[in-house]
C-alpha cells in the first residue's frame, strides 16, 4: 500500500486551455473573498504548506492503517467522487464505466467485500447494474479525513473481507467563539468545473456546520481525440449542528442532500438521477469514570432514488430496438437504509483497552421500470419490493500491551444476517433465509525503536452475499432460477508488514497479504445461456487464492526536494476452475519527485502498469468481468506546480497525461456502442488533461 505525501501541487487535465481561461475569473473571485481572511504576513520558513500535493497518498500511519487528508490537493486531477480519490491510494484501482462513479477496488476485491462509511453511515447504491456504489454518493471535498484499514484485521465497523474505507468528519470542541472555512475551485479540460465551500463556528455550548459541493464535466476525449460518453454533473449541500453542554459531551444532529446525472459508455442508458436524502444523529460521551474512557452512539437513515434512462443524455437509437424503432426506457430503482451503532471504549486495566459495541442494518430495495415512456410513464407505476435485508452484530476489539514495544490486538464479532427475495415469478420468490456468520483477527506488533513497528495479523471474515450477487437483474445459480441461495464467502488471511522511518529524511514502508477465500461469489456469464442463445448472469461458489502487498519509500534529499516510490501487486487464481481469478489489476508502480520550498512548488508523476495477461473472459464480479482481450501496459508522466500567496491560500495547477496517452485501465468496462462516439475495446482514460484550483483554509 504506498502512498507518498506530496508538497504543494494540484490537479487538471486536458481538452483545452479554454476552460481554463474561463475559469480564470471565479478563480480570481475566489482570491478576493478569501484573501482578507488570510494573513497579509510573508510564509513563514518553517512553516510549509497548507497541505502536501498528494500523489499516491500518505504513508500508513500505523499497521494496515493508512490516513489521508480528503481535502488535501492532488494528482491526478482532484476527485469528484470517493472512488476517484482512492484511486491515489496503492492497492486500490477503478472500475471505469465514463466520467464518474467508477467501482473502487482494493487488492482485486471489489463490492461489498470493501466496507465503504460515510461519517459512520452506511449508504447503499440503488442501480442493480452498478451505476452507483456508495462511493458515487460520497463527495471528498466534503470530509476531513480518509481512513484505510486493510484486510480482515478489524471488527469494529462490519465484517470486513478485503477492508474498510471511512470518510470521516473531524470534530474538535470551541474553547471561545471562533469561525472556520475551507473553499476551492477548481476548473480543467472538458468544461470541468467544481467548486466547495465548508464552513465550522461554535462556542463551548455547540457549533454548527455547513457543507455544499458541486461537480461537473462534459465528455472527454482519450488520447487519440475520441470522444467518450461521460458527462456528468452533481452537487451535494449538508448541515450538522451540534450541542456540547460540556468538554466531554457531544449531541449533533446532521442532514445531507445530493443528486446529479452522469452519461455511461459501458451500457444501454444512463443516470438521470442520483437523490440521496440522509439524517444522522450521533451522541459522544468521554471520560465517564476510571474505566469507561468514552461511549458512543450514533442512528441515521438514507434514502437513494435513481432514475436511469436511454434518452435524456443520449441519441434515442442508440438503445437499439426492434426493427430499429427504439422506445424511451426508463428504470427507477430505491433504496431505504437505516442503521445504528453503540459502542464503548472500556479501559480494563493501565495496559489494555476493550472497545465492545453492537451494530444493527436493514434496507429495503424496491423497483419501478417502463418499456414506453410515452405511452406508460413510470412515475405512474407502483414501486414493487424485490428484497429486504437486515444485520444484527455483536462486537469487542482488545488491545493488551505486553511491554513497552510489544502488544497484541484481537478482536471477535458475530453477524446475524437475514434476506427476504420478495420479487414474483421466481423458484425463491417469498423465501426467507438466515445466517449467523463469525469473523475475528489476531494481531501482534513490536516497536524496535521509536521508528520502527513489525507486524503479522491473521484475520478470518465471513460476508453475506449482497443483493447485486443475490437479487439483481435476475441473476441464477448454476441449477436454478435463481441465486438467493448463495452461500457466504469466507476469507482467511494472514498480513504481514513493516512501517520504518530510517531517519527524518527516509521513509520506508511494506505490508503483504496472502488469502484463501471459501465459496467465493463469482459472477460468471460463460456457463449458461437462453432460448435465444443470449449468455445468462449466474452467481456461483469457488475457491480462491489471493496474495500481493503495497510497498513504498520517501526520500527528502534537502529540505526542499522528495523523491518517491509505491508498488501495488496481486495475483489471484481461480481454484475450483484452475484458471486466473478474473477482474485483478495488474503490478502498478508510481515514481515522483517534488520541490516545495514553502511558497513555490513543482511536482512530477510518473505512473507505470504492466499488462495484464492472467484474465477469465466473462468472469469476475458485480462491477465487472474481464473481457477477451488482454490489457497491454502504460507509463503515464504528470506535472503540476503551485504558488502559496500566504499561509492559508493557494494556486496550483497541472497537466495529467503530459504526453497524451491513449491507455485504459486492466478492469475497464467495455465499451457499448452508443451512436456518435466510437466503440472501444476497453473505456479509455482521459487524454492530456489541465487544470487549475485556487483553495483556501482559515
Amino acid at each position: 500500500m504506498f502512498y507518498f505525501l506530496h508538497c504543494s501541487r494540484r490537479h487538471s487535465r486536458q481538452g483545452g486551455i479554454k476552460s481554463l481561461s474561463a475559469g480564470l475569473f471565479s478563480l480570481c473571485s475566489l482570491f478576493a473573498a478569501s484573501s482578507f481572511a488570510a494573513s497579509s504576513d510573508p510564509v513563514d520558513e518553517n512553516e510549509k504548506a497548507l497541505t502536501p500535493v498528494i500523489v499516491t497518498a500518505a504513508p500508513m500511519s500505523d499497521p494496515l492503517t493508512v490516513v489521508t487528508d480528503a481535502k488535501a490537493p492532488r494528482q491526478p486531477v482532484p476527485a469528484h467522487d470517493g472512488a476517484d480519490y482512492l484511486k491515489t491510494i496503492p492497492g486500490f484501482s477503478v472500475i471505469r464505466k465514463a466520467g464518474t462513479d467508477g467501482d473502487p477496488v482494493f487488492r482485486g476485491m471489489a463490492g461489498s467485500r470493501l466496507n465503504i462509511l460515510s461519517d459512520g453511515d452506511m449508504v447503499f447504491g440503488g442501480c442493480g447494474g452498478r451505476m452507483d456504489p456508495p462511493t458515487a454518493y460520497i463527495f471528498p471535498a466534503s470530509y476531513d479525513r480518509i481512513t484505510v484499514l486493510k484486510g480482515p484485521q478489524s471488527v469494529i465497523w462490519g465484517p470486513a473481507s478485503a477492508g474498510t474505507v471511512l470518510f470521516e468528519r473531524d470534530f474538535k470542541p470551541y474553547q471561545t467563539p471562533d469561525f472556520h472555512l475551507y473553499s476551492s475551485a477548481m476548473f480543467g479540460s472538458y468544461g470541468r468545473d467544481d467548486q466547495a465551500i465548508d464552513t465550522q463556528a461554535g462556542n463551548a455550548y455547540g457549533y454548527a456546520r455547513l457543507i455544499a459541493t458541486r461537480s461537473e464535466m462534459n465528455d472527454y476525449e482519450d488520447g487519440n481525440g475520441q470522444s467518450v460518453h461521460s458527462r456528468y454533473k452533481r452537487w451535494n449541500a449538508g448541515a450538522a449542528f451540534g450541542l456540547t453542554p460540556d468538554e466531554n459531551t457531544r449531541i449533533e444532529l446532521s442532514a445531507t442532500q445530493s443528486n446529479g446525472r452522469a452519461a455511461y459508455a459501458d451500457r444501454a442508458m444512463d443516470g438521470v438521477k442520483f437523490a440521496r436524502d440522509g439524517v444522522n444523529l450521533k451522541f459522544e460521551k468521554s471520560k465517564i469514570s476510571s474505566v469507561v474512557e468514552k461511549i458512543e452512539a450514533q442512528v441515521y437513515y438514507n434514502t437513494i432514488d435513481h432514475v436511469m434512462d436511454n434518452y435524456t443524455l443520449r441519441n434515442l437509437q442508440s438503445s437499439g430496438g426492434m426493427g430499429g424503432m427504439a422506445a424511451k426506457s426508463v428504470n427507477n430503482p430505491d433504496r431505504q437504509t437505516m442503521g445504528l451503532r453503540l459502542s464503548s471504549n472500556l479501559n480494563v486495566t493501565e495496559t489494555s483497552l476493550l472497545t465492545v459495541g453492537v451494530d444493527q442494518q436493514g434496507n429495503r430495495h424496491r423497483l419501478r421500470t417502463t418499456s414506453n415512456q410515452d405511452t406508460d410513464p413510470y412515475q405512474n407505476k407502483a414501486r414493487m419490493d424485490d428484497a429486504t435485508f437486515a444485520n444484527y452484530g455483536l462486537f469487542s476489539e482488545w488491545t493488551q500491551m505486553l511491554s513497552e514495544v510489544d502488544r497484541v490486538i484481537g478482536g471477535l464479532r458475530g453477524d446475524f444476517w437475514e434476506a427476504k427475495d420478495k420479487r414474483k415469478g421466481f423458484s425463491t420468490s417469498g423465501q426467507t433465509r438466515n445466517d449467523t456468520l463469525p469473523s475475528g483477527f489476531v494481531r501482534y506488533e513490536h516497536d524496535f525503536d521509536k521508528h520502527a513497528t513489525f507486524f503479522v495479523g491473521l484475520g478470518h471474515s465471513e460476508r453475506f452475499p449482497d443483493y447485486w450477487e443475490l437479487i439483481s437483474q435476475n441473476k441464477q445459480s448454476v441449477t436454478s432460477d435463481s441465486a438467493f441461495n448463495t452461500k457466504p464467502e469466507k476469507n482467511t488471511q494472514l498480513d504481514v508488514g513493516v512501517t520504518y522511518r530510517v531517519t527524518p529524511d527516509l521513509q520506508l514502508s511494506a505490508s503483504t497479504f496472502y488469502s484463501h477465500v471459501s465459496d467465493y461469489i463469482l459472477i460468471d456469464t460463460t456457463i449458461k445461456k437462453n432460448m435465444m442463445g443470449q449468455a445468462i448472469t449466474v452467481t456461483r461458489n469457488i475457491n480462491a487464492t489471493t496474495y500481493g502487498g503495497e510497498a513504498g519509500v520517501t526520500y527528502a534529499f534537502n529540505p526542499s526536494w522528495k523523491g518517491g516510490v509505491s508498488l501495488a501487486y496481486v495475483h489471484g487464481s481461480n481454484d475450483t476452475d484452475h484458471t486466473p481469478l478474473a477482474q485483478m489489476p495488474p503490478l502498478d508502480s508510481r515514481f515522483t519527485l517534488d520541490f516545495d520550498d514553502g511558497a513555490w512548488s513543482v511536482g512530477a508523476l510518473l505512473r507505470l502498469a504492466a499488462a495484464q495477461n492472467r484474465i477469465d473472459p466473462g468472469k469476475g464480479n458485480i462491477a465487472g468481468q474481464d473481457i477477451s482481450t488482454p490489457a497491454a501496459g502504460f507509463g503515464v508522466f504528470s506535472i503540476n506546480g503551485g504558488y502559496r500567496f500566504r499561509k492559508d491560500l493557494r494556486l496550483t495547477a497541472g497537466i495529467d497525461n503530459l504526453f497524451n496517452k491513449t491507455y485504459a485501465e486492466a478492469i475497464s468496462k467495455s465499451g457499448f456502442m452508443v451512436q456518435g462516439y466510437d466503440q472501444t475495446t476497453r473505456i479509455n482514460e482521459p487524454g492530456r488533461f489541465f487544470w487549475m484550483m485556487l483553495d483556501a483554509r482559515f
